[in-house]
C-alpha cells in the first residue's frame, strides 16, 4: 500500500499515512492519460480564427481581361487565390473544437496520474492546509519548506484564505477535492492535499 508524508503548516513532517489502493496504487495507463490531456487541450481552443474566402474578399466583380486572344492565362476574377489581395483557399472559419470523453475513461486517467505522483513520492499530505489570514508570504514559506515548486493545493472545500494566499504564486493552482485536473496534476511537482480533502478523494473516486 504507498504511503505519504505528513506535514504541518510549517512543513514539519509529523507522520505518514497510508494511501488508497484503489486511487494512488495502480498501474498508470499512459494512453488513457495522453487522451485526457488531448481532450483539455482540445476543449481550451477558442477556435476562434477565420480568414476571407475568395467568395468573401471584396472586389473582383469583373472579369480583369478577356478570355482570348491575349497571350495571357485565362482569369475570372483579381480575387481569386493565386492574385495578391485574393481570398484564402480553404480558409479556416470559427468552429467548436471540443469533445466528450467517457466518465470511466476520465476516472482511470485521474487514477493514473495519482498513482504515478504517488509511486514518485509527490503526494504531500497535510496536517489542515489552512492560514489564519490571507498572506502570500506564509503560504510561500510552507510551499518553500516542503521544496513544492510547481504544486495543486487540494483543499475539502473552497478556502478563502487559502486561495487568495496561493493566486500569485507562479505554477500554483488551488482546487477542492471533488474537482481535480488531470492537466494540472502533471503540470504540478508536487500534489498537496489537505488531510481531509484525501477522504474525499478516496471516498468519491475509489
Amino acid at each position: 500500500m504507498p504511503k505519504a508524508t505528513v506535514v504541518n503548516m510549517t512543513g514539519a513532517k509529523v507522520g505518514e499515512v497510508e494511501l488508497s489502493d484503489a486511487i494512488f496504487g495502480i498501474e498508470p495507463n499512459q494512453s488513457v492519460v495522453h487522451a485526457v490531456v488531448k481532450n483539455h487541450l482540445a476543449n481550451c481552443r477558442q477556435g476562434t480564427q477565420s480568414a476571407l474566402t475568395r467568395a468573401e474578399v471584396s472586389g473582383g466583380g469583373i472579369k480583369p481581361w478577356r478570355q482570348k486572344g491575349t497571350g495571357r492565362a485565362r482569369q475570372g476574377s483579381t480575387r481569386a487565390p493565386q492574385w495578391t489581395h485574393g481570398g484564402i483557399v480553404f480558409a479556416p472559419k470559427p468552429r467548436d473544437y471540443s469533445y466528450t470523453l467517457n466518465k470511466k475513461v476520465k476516472r482511470l486517467a485521474l487514477k493514473s496520474v495519482l498513482s504515478a505522483k504517488a509511486a514518485e513520492g509527490n503526494v504531500i499530505v497535510v496536517d489542515g492546509l489552512n492560514l489564519d489570514e490571507i498572506k502570500t508570504k506564509n503560504m510561500k514559506a510552507f510551499l518553500d519548506a516542503v521544496e513544492a515548486g510547481k504544486a495543486v493545493l487540494v483543499t475539502e472545500n473552497v478556502n478563502t484564505n487559502v486561495v487568495k494566499s496561493a493566486r500569485n504564486i507562479p505554477g500554483v493552482i488551488t482546487t477542492t477535492a471533488k474537482i481535480l485536473s488531470v492537466y494540472d496534476i502533471i503540470n504540478a511537482n508536487k500534489f498537496i492535499v489537505d488531510k481531509a480533502a484525501l477522504a474525499v478523494i478516496e471516498e468519491v473516486f475509489a
